[in-house]
């Protein structure tokens, strides 16, 4: 377990976007929260220690709280640098207010080096969390399971608790986000939401696009990809306090309605890391209000940047959707 020990912090600590060196971070366990401190200036610094603690959770959650946040994924399993690095850097310049990476220490010192956002790590193992906090992550997720789907394992709700419970354990003051898996019924999706708001996460993350198979292109195509995220963010949003992320297969015509629905903010991965799946392969240009020009079939830094573009530029002006394309 990671500690912190009680430091005088020099003015600039209270800026807005307060910078945490590793061994800083206030996120890593409660220790620096709960040690008794003899003397009066010990004590002093733990109450600046809670202050910092309260403002950089504030912060991370700032965007959650407006109904506003865009977290960019780049995937539990992807572990190339040159591909993080673009992702986070096209997130950073198109608006993204969170990026979610790999959890892996030098892949958040290399994002933390690329974005003022908060930087996520996503995992289904929580031992692996601390180092990444401790690297400079302010977020973790629980989640992004589609690579297990597809060798077959699949996520029970005794599973996903237990696993919140032991992260909960090793950061208790970390913000964590829980995805709800798409595998359970939308009852019992809403069911488990209700059991991980009971045991301290802060945001819920929905999922389904995995499960959808479009039979239109387009638009109708689209929106079709997104319904099972779409109605999952629906009702878990009216049965729990806490914020919901709606996740998977969406794109820059489903995100506002997302929000409509009641998400607090989307999440975006496969329009952004792998541009030549389903979703950017079914996006056509419409007539009327709602614009979608067809994406570059290619991971290139512009792409990436149009996508994330798209989608903040949605989300702010639900009906003028365009998602710029760049040479």
């Amino acid at each position: 377990m990671h500690s912190l020990t009680c430091t005088p912090l020099s003015s600039s600590s209270s800026s807005h976007h307060t910078t945490l060196k590793p061994n800083l971070n206030p996120l890593l366990g409660a220790d620096a929260t709960s040690r008794p401190c003899s003397l009066p200036f010990k004590r002093r610094t733990c109450f600046t220690t809670r202050a910092i603690l309260s403002s950089t959770r504030e912060d991370v959650l700032k965007h959650f709280n407006e109904r506003r946040a865009l977290k960019i994924i780049s995937g539990l399993q992807n572990f190339n640098k040159d591909n993080v690095a673009s992702v986070v850097t096209a997130a950073d310049k198109g608006g993204a207010t969170h990026v979610d990476i790999a959890c892996d220490p030098e892949l958040v010192k290399l994002a933390i080096g690329l974005t003022s956002c908060p930087v996520c790590v996503s995992s289904v193992d929580p031992a692996t969390f601390p180092a990444a906090v401790e690297a400079g992550a302010l977020m973790v997720e629980i989640g992004n399971y589609d690579s297990f789907y597809e060798q077959g394992i699949i996520f029970t709700p005794e599973k996903i608790l237990g696993l919140t419970k032991e992260t909960r354990r090793i950061l208790p003051s970390i913000v964590l986000s829980v995805t709800v898996p798409h595998t359970l019924s939308l009852p019992d999706q809403v069911k488990l939401a209700e059991s991980l708001e009971l045991v301290g996460v802060d945001v819920i993350q929905t999922e389904g696009g995995k499960c959808s198979n479009p039979t239109k292109s387009g638009v109708m195509g689209l929106i079709e990809k997104a319904t099972p995220t779409l109605a999952a963010a629906y009702s878990i949003s009216r049965a729990v306090k806490i914020p919901v992320m709606c996740s998977s297969g969406l794109s820059a015509v489903t995100a506002p309605m997302a929000i409509t629905a009641g998400a607090a903010g989307v999440g975006v991965g496969s329009a952004v890391n792998r541009l030549n799946d389903v979703v950017a392969m079914i996006a056509e240009p419409i007539v009327g209000p709602v614009q979608v020009q067809m994406l570059e079939e290619s991971t290139s830094l512009a792409s990436i940047f149009a996508v994330v573009v798209g989608v903040e530029a949605s989300m702010s002006h639900p009906v003028a959707i365009v998602v710029i394309r760049l040479c």
